[in-house]
């Protein structure tokens, strides 16, 4: 079986892949095609819609080749539920049908790609290289997402330390310690000032709800 051309970035991870289909020798041909693909590594292979759920739950894989027909659970319901665990994982319909509808109904739970069955190593290669694009897209997606909100928390953060080295109380100091205590992880700290602020101007109704987090944080 000849190997793909292609190659793995430097200090780029292997792209992680979840196989789901019902006919064992599917699941093995396919898994033996990904392995002369550099960039990929099979970290799990499923034998029905439900175990592949399980899976993505165990392994956040960062594509999953899924079978539409397979008991207990099938391929589409799956992809569904395996998305809702995994939002950024990349899914790709394999199928014997050809007929527009399942590709439609494929595409409407969030598959990016479908594969005919049976199909050859560049086939399936230049889909995983499809695959791969968008997940290395979404990933940095994710990378900058983070960095704007440590930027964003950082800057909030400094805000309230000014204020409550000045003892503000006014509704820009409230919006602040609010956006902070929004994050679960929020330091005790400025949810206590946030306390104090609403006690300060009797905002009772917000109070009470803050007050049970600090003892729910106290007790934990």
């Amino acid at each position: 079986m000849a190997k793909t051309n292609q190659q793995p970035e430097e200090h780029t991870p292997p792209l992680r892949v979840l196989i789901a289909d019902d006919v064992q020798e599917t699941r093995r041909s396919t898994r033996l095609m990904l392995a002369t693909i550099p960039t990929v590594e099979v970290v799990a292979t499923a034998r029905d819609g439900r175990q592949a759920v399980d899976l993505t739950k165990k392994h956040k894989p960062d594509i999953a080749i899924m079978d539409v027909r397979m008991p207990e659970m099938d391929g589409l319901t799956a992809i569904r539920a395996m998305l809702d665990v995994h939002p950024q994982m990349v899914c790709i319909v394999m199928s014997t049908e050809r007929d527009s509808q399942t590709l439609r109904d494929a595409m409407s739970v969030g598959a990016r790609a479908y594969l005919i069955k049976p199909y050859t190593l560049e086939e399936l290669g230049q889909v995983i290289q499809q695959a791969g694009e968008v997940v290395r897209s979404l990933q940095q997606r994710t990378i900058e997402a983070e960095q704007l909100r440590s930027q964003r928390d950082a800057y909030l953060k400094q805000l309230a330390q000014e204020y409550t080295n000045t003892k503000r109380t006014d509704d820009q100091a409230i919006e602040v310690f609010e956006e902070l205590a929004s994050n679960p992880e929020c330091e005790l700290r400025w949810m206590r000032t946030l306390a104090m602020i609403y006690v300060i101007r009797q905002e009772w109704d917000k109070l009470v709800p803050l007050a049970q987090r600090l003892q729910h944080r106290a007790s934990t």
